[in-house]
């Protein structure tokens, strides 16, 4: 009975829009994680194909923050005007988008890798080719860490005048 008051219709769906959203933030780390650690020059079958399926959860999940963070936005959050009116939310924006823009690279080579593995042989990593995704994927792990640092401190009101 308590969780029945406690859960009415607009708790719930606040709450798991909110779960949505963490879940997305965590799955996208442990995408990338993953990729930075099992990025190396002579993948395998297997290891090609869990990078690539990596990535697609990692593009799926950042779907999941953007959409679950503009429902917080504009309806689950505390309105839209303490958001957009604070930099702080601008700067945990602007990350993920620079986030986002980051992984487009390392996205497009994956998806070209599939050109190969159809034809049953594997794609060239040269090391040049994996020091830079390392960079770029090392990049946006600290940009996800960060991120939720400004959300923290936006929520706490930091930021507005």
């Amino acid at each position: 009975m308590l969780l029945g008051t406690l859960f009415t219709g607009e708790i719930a769906k606040s709450a798991l829009v909110a779960y949505v959203h963490y879940l997305g933030i965590i799955l996208c780390f442990g995408s990338l994680l993953f990729e930075r650690l099992t990025l190396k020059v002579g993948l395998n079958r297997n290891e090609t194909i869990s990078m690539i399926i990596a990535d697609v959860i990692y593009g799926l999940a950042g779907v999941a923050i953007l959409v679950t963070g503009i429902l917080r936005v504009k309806y689950f959050g505390q309105g839209g005007d303490f958001y957009t009116g604070n930099p702080v939310f601008w700067i945990k924006v602007s990350l993920y988008i620079l986030v986002g823009l980051l992984s487009l690279y390392p996205t497009t080579t994956y998806i070209l890798w599939a050109i190969p593995l159809s034809k049953n042989k594997l794609p060239e990593i040269s090391e040049n080719l994996v020091k830079r995704f390392r960079l770029i994927i090392t990049t946006e792990l600290v940009g996800f860490a960060t991120i939720p640092l400004f959300a923290t401190l936006m929520a706490r009101g930091v930021g507005l005048g």
